[in-house]
């Protein structure tokens, strides 16, 4: 076990190319391996600092994992790697995109109390999944392309899928609602 691990990207961790498009079963297969190598239960009887060490190690292959399995959180870390500056507090998209959200709220907000609710609620995570695929579609093709005008464009489709990202977790909310009604 070597602390040089905890300084390395998540791609290089896990032996991935460093890319958008990642293959999940080799993400998967690799975390069980890492986790294998790296839990603490193995260093038990291990001096102090190979302990800590491998606490660390471990903490960092749970945290490259969840980073580089959810499409959202691997775009944000691929635009921080490429030197891209992420700022949350900026919420400017295009007006064609938020009067799409604005629609996709209001038929969520009608969808409250209607007769065919589930159906109405089964129809907007399908449509909501495709967006986001579109969405994950065209990150693959930006962060392909990788110039500095394409990482622009992956910010803003990143900050898009954000978007979808909390309007799917308001769906479920809402469908947990709607379950015990």
């Amino acid at each position: 076990m070597q602390s040089g691990d905890l300084i390395s990207d998540y791609f290089e961790l896990f032996a991935l190319p460093v890319s958008f498009d990642i293959d999940g079963a080799a993400l998967s297969e690799r975390y069980r391996e890492l986790q294998r190598a790296v839990h603490p239960d193995r260093f038990v009887n291990a001096a102090d600092a190979e302990r800590r060490l491998s606490m660390q190690l471990a903490t960092r292959v749970n945290e490259g994992f969840r980073t580089l399995k959810d499409p959202l959180a691997r775009a944000r870390y691929l635009l921080e790697l490429k030197g891209v500056a992420l700022d949350d507090t900026d919420t400017r998209l295009d007006g064609g995109f938020l009067m799409q959200q604005m629609e996709l709220r209001e038929r969520m907000d009608a969808m409250k109390g209607a007769a065919d609710a589930e159906q109405r609620l089964h129809r907007l995570r399908d449509d909501i999944r495709t967006l986001e695929r579109q969405l994950m579609d065209e990150l693959s093709s930006l962060f392909a392309d990788g110039s500095p005008q394409a990482l622009q464009q992956a910010r803003d489709a990143s900050r898009k899928l954000q978007f979808f990202h909390r309007l799917g977790e308001e769906l479920a909310q809402l469908e947990d609602e709607l379950a015990m009604s």
